[in-house]
């Protein structure tokens, strides 16, 4: 694929969504039944009793797809404008494959709490609030504020999605390399939203050595210039080692990136154990091109493009895990449903290999898989 097939891609219709209408206007009745006088009595009805506008309007099938274009994919504070074409993207996979109507909003605004205001007066329209592209650490206290503010779903997509669908790669990686994660050497590089929200469901799954890396290096309890939301992992790992990402590395089985792209060098994975498993997830350039990586003696690498094999996408996760979350009418996601859902994503790749641990997304398994582990937390059973 070249710049210049999708920018012609998305030229050609101008974007990826439409508005349809669910009925046809043909007739002075369709009229009168769809708005006025009709539409006064879908109002009244709502009025009087709330939950109605769930059985009388779209709201129990509509998700609104939220960015303020601060960290979208890994081009970084690109502005709302810019983010667009994410939205729109995620919205057109939202409908493919879950049927669910997700509305693209980028909002010109960068106050964390100005976006809560704003989310809070738009939320009636909505069932649930897909936070995306937004960035840390402003994005932990959004979503946290939302979830205790809101009834309906608040999920990020580059916390809780990226950290599914990880540990769902990691299931399968460590069944080839024959390792238990609790024994395993961890390094997490990048800790923003998606690499402290991966860390806390890697120690939920049973990881227990961790190292997790930013731009001031290791993190540990005593290390300056971190955020609180760093602080809280530093707490709860607390290296010995220190350094930067060369020290991190060394012994090191796994290796998972949230950075950007180019920072692993082939001498770093070479340092790292045997049969070592490399998820470089940096979009849309990996933190090492898979072929060096390989060259280097990686056993297992992933990394988010669609172009290499095994590709840590999202969209394997949040399409199913809202279709769950809305059948259910539930608001929240556990920890453990999230290991569910994604001990049952690796349990639809048959046959892993090196080059094959994570399901497809044209799978039709996929979507049911996750949505059933949402609809019945507790139940880990591939049922589809």
């Amino acid at each position: 694929m070249t710049e210049q097939e999708a920018l012609d891609y998305h030229k050609k219709k101008r974007g990826k969504i439409e508005i349809a209408a669910k009925t046809s206007i043909r007739t002075k009745k369709d009229l009168r039944l769809a708005y006025t006088p009709g539409v006064a009595f879908a109002s009244l009805a709502i009025a009087k009793d709330k939950t109605q506008d769930r059985v009388l309007t779209n709201k129990g099938n509509s998700v609104a797809i939220i960015t303020d274009g601060t960290a979208v994919l890994g081009l970084g504070d690109i502005g709302p404008e810019a983010a667009i074409p994410v939205m729109e993207g995620k919205s057109a996979i939202f409908k493919s494959f879950a049927g669910i109507d997700g509305y693209p909003i980028s909002l010109a605004e960068k106050d964390p709490k100005k976006i809560i205001d704003i989310i809070l007066a738009l939320a009636p329209n909505y069932a649930g609030i897909n936070l995306e592209d937004i960035s840390a650490p402003r994005c932990f206290e959004i979503e946290r504020t939302l979830r205790r503010k809101l009834e309906i779903p608040v999920f990020h997509d580059d916390q809780h999605g990226a950290a599914i669908i990880v540990v769902s790669a990691l299931v399968n990686a460590l069944s080839l390399v024959k390792k238990k994660a609790e024994d395993i050497k961890l390094v997490v590089n990048g800790a923003g939203a998606a690499g402290i929200a991966t860390i806390h469901l890697l120690l939920a799954y049973g990881v227990k050595h961790i190292t997790a890396v930013d731009k001031q290096g290791i993190l540990h309890k005593r290390a300056k210039g971190m955020h609180k939301y760093q602080a809280e992992i530093a707490a709860l790992i607390n290296p010995k080692r220190r350094g930067g990402l060369k020290e991190a590395i060394e012994g090191a089985d796994v290796f998972i990136g949230f950075s950007v792209g180019n920072v692993l060098t082939k001498s770093m994975v070479a340092s790292m154990a045997k049969k070592a498993i490399v998820f470089a997830c940096a979009n849309p350039t990996p933190e090492i091109n898979p072929k060096d990586a390989k060259q280097a003696g990686a056993y297992i690498v992933a990394t988010g493009r669609s172009d290499y094999p095994n590709q840590i996408n999202n969209a394997l996760v949040f399409p199913g895990l809202f279709k769950g979350l809305l059948e259910a009418g539930a608001a929240e996601i556990t920890p453990q449903a999230m290991i569910c859902a994604a001990t049952c994503l690796a349990g639809l790749v048959k046959k892993p290999s090196p080059g094959n641990i994570v399901p497809s997304l044209f799978n039709r398994r996929v979507v049911e898989t996750v949505a059933f582990t949402i609809r019945q937390p507790g139940v880990c059973v591939c049922k589809y």
